[in-house]
């Protein structure tokens, strides 16, 4: 019994470790960002990143893109959500994303993309004038 005991011990202990890296948490992104576009797209913007672990960091936003669209837009006091994070440091790179938009005036827009095993989610109001279909790469950086 004492064999059992010590053995069921050492393989819990072996275990903690594994079990706790493999802990996905969930980040929330709060962005500004303005875009202009005539064939090709680019936006700038900066935010701040919370993660439900208690990690944060401010950070820059930039997208860089092409396709047929034309115009210029804002987006005030966006929000991301970002799922399947072990460390904040995850967040960061290059998002691969495709939209379609047209807008006159103030305008919502929603956007979901991926990175690896990494999702973000962004939605955002703002105002502009844009018309066009686009492929862009998202990126997002660690602020200096």
């Amino acid at each position: 019994m004492r064999r059992f005991v010590i053995a069921a011990l050492a393989l819990s202990m072996s275990a903690a470790p594994a079990a706790l890296g493999d802990e996905l948490y969930n980040c929330e992104m709060e962005f500004d960002l303005r875009s202009w576009s005539a064939f090709v797209k680019k936006a700038r913007g900066s935010g701040t990143v919370t993660c439900e672990n208690g990690q944060s960091a401010r950070v820059e936003i930039r997208v860089r893109g092409g396709g047929l669209t034309f115009g210029k837009s804002e987006i005030v006091n966006g929000k991301a959500k970002i799922s399947g994070v072990k460390d904040i440091s995850e967040v960061f790179g290059s998002y691969a994303s495709a939209s379609a938009h047209a807008g006159v005036g103030p305008s919502a827009e929603a956007t979901a993309m991926t990175k690896g095993e990494v999702s973000l989610a962004l939605a955002g109001t703002g105002r502009g004038i844009d018309l066009g279909v686009a492929f862009s790469k998202f990126k997002i950086l660690r602020a200096k």
